[in-house]
């Protein structure tokens, strides 16, 4: 793939929002020319005292290679409708999750390329050295990541501009996955969040009953659970150590008595449209 030696010059949307710190502090690191767009009171204080000057969203995005529209997917709508307007022919939007962009509420042009692009978060099974990758369980501080991209374009010097863009917001990385955005939606929800995260939270209630109803120590339950979450996972996902016959009996007893038999249908098309349309607050998704 053809590869960015220049300095890039960055608009970041959001500056000073949650990810929008994230993505500006590591955007600060690097050599690119970066202006920073704030509209929030407080968002804007938290750029000031980070040390980094504030410049007119319409100014940013005029000169900008690309523009990082970091800011919440039910504000993307309005914000690409009064910013991709302006912004530069063959430059790149930019947005942090898929959703809306599946859901065809951001605002396009001919001459602007839509991209996405989401951080995997670092591995469970990445080998941490230092104290520091350790407490970097979100990733973007010091523990290493992949990331998961996607782009309307087939010109190797774009696809250049997003990869040097998302290893640097998502810093440090590993390597960047190229997908479809529709394939990139399918893993952000429905894989990840529908399924993962909500078996972590499912965890944390299971802990709760243990303690709770079942009275047994806390500490105890959470050293077992968590000693056996790793297990569980690295034997299921790659097959470490076999589970035990009494454990498949155990584990199928589970799976009748939490798990629907019709599951997989949330990864239909029309399961991920209805879980879209009720995370953006849409009556429906229309194609």
């Amino acid at each position: 793939m053809t590869t960015i030696t220049d300095s890039l010059t960055v608009a970041v949307i959001g500056a000073g929002g949650k990810m929008g710190m994230r993505v500006s502090n590591n955007l600060a690191a690097t050599d690119h020319r970066v202006a920073y767009v704030e509209n929030s009171p407080a968002g804007r204080q938290r750029t000031l005292d980070a040390g980094r000057e504030l410049t007119d969203a319409r100014a940013a995005v005029s000169d900008a290679d690309i523009v990082v529209f970091a800011v919440p997917d039910l504000a993307l709508q309005a914000v690409t409708a009064e910013l991709v307007p302006q912004m530069k022919p063959g430059s790149i939007a930019l947005t942090l999750d898929p959703a809306a962009a599946y859901a065809g509420l951001l605002t396009d042009r001919d001459d602007v390329i839509r991209a996405v692009a989401h951080p995997c978060h670092p591995s469970i099974f990445l080998r941490r050295t230092t104290p520091e990758e350790y407490a970097d369980t979100f990733g973007g501080i010091a523990a290493p990541q992949d990331s998961i991209a996607a782009i309307e374009s087939d010109d190797p010097q774009k696809k250049a501009i997003l990869d040097a863009t998302v290893r640097a917001i998502y810093a440090p990385v590993i390597d960047v996955h190229y997908v479809t955005i529709k394939q990139l939606a399918q893993l952000e929800p429905t894989l990840v969040e529908t399924v993962a995260c909500m078996i972590g939270a499912l965890l944390n209630e299971a802990l709760s009953e243990a303690v709770n109803t079942m009275g047994v120590p806390e500490d105890a339950a959470r050293s077992i659970l968590y000693g056996h979450t790793q297990v569980a996972l690295a034997n299921g996902l790659r097959g470490d150590n076999p589970f035990s016959d009494a454990c498949h009996i155990a584990m199928e007893y589970g799976r009748e008595s939490i798990v629907k038999d019709d599951w997989k249908k949330i990864f239909r098309d029309d399961e991920l449209d209805k879980n879209l349309a009720r995370m953006l607050h849409l009556d429906s998704i229309e194609r």
